[in-house]
């Protein structure tokens, strides 16, 4: 065993399945999460994908936070008049990715790390890393520090301990989206049974799921500037999505039934193509903090526990620090940025303009019985398993 306690920066989703993962190969951690609470009624959903699950599975994790989603086995791609142009199904052996409120996945995995006697401290927000030979020491802003063997940077997209590793660190990229999305409660709107839809409408992207009392909704709205996610009134959004799904069916009545309030904090659709420095002596990143995705990629989430496993894996079975960062590194570098390259174009596809949504719609329903089979689509990805208690 390479080290005995780690300190762990970030208690969202890297951070708590790192401290889980590295309990179970016998290493002690301490999470230090910026924010003074848990993230309660922060962010909208996402979706856990099957590889996700598994790799829970391997930390006795996934049956807590199925507790709090919803399964949903496949779902349904359209074009903007409702037509189905494709469906997709669960492969055969895989769990069901699951439907999650963003604020509950977070406070099911701090529940079942804090439950599990890992212990965690609110209010600590990192200020700077002294990167020893022999320790690291994590100061904070409160005026206190914390010193350990090594030190995890889970801190997400703006990571702070990604900028201590490479003060030229690449910020991150604008992929020409901006996010829109939440819960709002059905008033009598047909069900989707228990798959997603997701529609290429004319001027944007839609995605759904609707159940007997709430409808999941969210839309993807091509914009050149980043910072009209924080000038431009809720009044200015909610008409623009009105426009933007006016033609889409059934968008349009979704959007319909939303108040200004419900598009009162979009976010830009972000990403970094390549992190150039993930490890240096004794700190190392993992989750959005090494490999952030844009959320049209549907596996940020699982990458993050996938790669907390295999960090707590190498820093179990490798002799020294930095060949466990090493091995970790050679064992997830490609894989993520595959998906990272992957979402990219999907973002592309979103932002598509007229003429490309034409070629698109024509297309589609050809490929969807052809190339885009579900196991082309996600096999290489949904498969992934990585099995924990087998030594390197």
């Amino acid at each position: 065993m390479t080290v005995e306690h780690a300190l762990i920066i970030g208690g969202g989703i890297a951070g708590t399945a790192t401290a889980m993962a590295l309990q179970r190969a016998g290493i002690a951690s301490t999470v230090y999460e910026a924010y003074s609470t848990t993230a309660d009624g922060v962010g909208g959903a996402l979706t856990l994908a099957p590889n996700g699950r598994n790799a829970l599975r391997q930390i006795d994790a996934d049956d807590a936070v199925a507790a709090v989603g919803i399964e949903v086995p496949g779902m349904v791609m359209q074009n903007h008049t409702g037509r189905p142009v494709g469906r997709f199904d669960g492969l055969p052996g895989l769990p069901s990715s699951l439907l999650l409120r963003r604020d509950r996945l977070y406070r099911a995995l701090m529940d079942e790390a804090i439950g599990r006697g890992i212990r965690v401290e609110f209010g600590k927000r990192l200020t700077a890393v002294e990167n020893d030979d022999d320790k690291v020491t994590a100061h904070f802003a409160d005026g206190s520090s914390a010193i350990g063997e090594v030190l995890v940077g889970a801190d997400g997209i703006r990571s702070v301990v990604r900028s201590t590793l490479d003060s030229a660190a690449p910020a991150p990229r604008f992929t020409g989206l901006l996010g829109f999305g939440g819960w709002i409660p059905n008033p009598g709107l047909p069900t989707t049974g228990d798959h997603q839809h997701f529609a290429f409408g004319k001027r944007a992207f839609f995605g759904y799921f609707i159940d007997e009392r709430e409808i999941l909704w969210f839309s993807n709205v091509p914009a050149a500037d980043p910072a009209e996610a924080k000038t431009a009134s809720p009044q200015h959004w909610l008409a623009a999505l009105r426009e933007r799904h006016a033609d889409d069916i059934p968008a349009r009545d979704i959007v319909a039934l939303l108040t200004p309030e419900d598009v009162a904090q979009p976010g830009p659709l972000e990403d970094i193509p390549t992190v150039r420095t993930w490890h240096r002596g004794r700190v190392v990143l993992v989750g959005d903090a090494a490999h952030p995705t844009s959320p049209s990629s549907g596996q940020g989430a699982s990458q993050a526990i996938e790669s907390s496993l295999e960090l707590a894996r190498a820093l179990r079975d490798v002799p020294t620090v930095a060949g466990a960062f090493a091995a970790f590194e050679s064992v997830r570098r490609a894989r993520v940025e595959r998906i990272i390259a992957r979402a990219a174009k999907i973002n592309n596809d979103k932002a598509a303009g007229p003429v490309a949504r034409i070629v698109r719609d024509l297309l589609m329903p050809v490929m969807m019985k052809t190339v885009m089979t579900p196991e082309k689509m996600f096999g290489d990805l949904h498969h992934h398993r990585i099995d924990f208690d087998t030594r390197r």
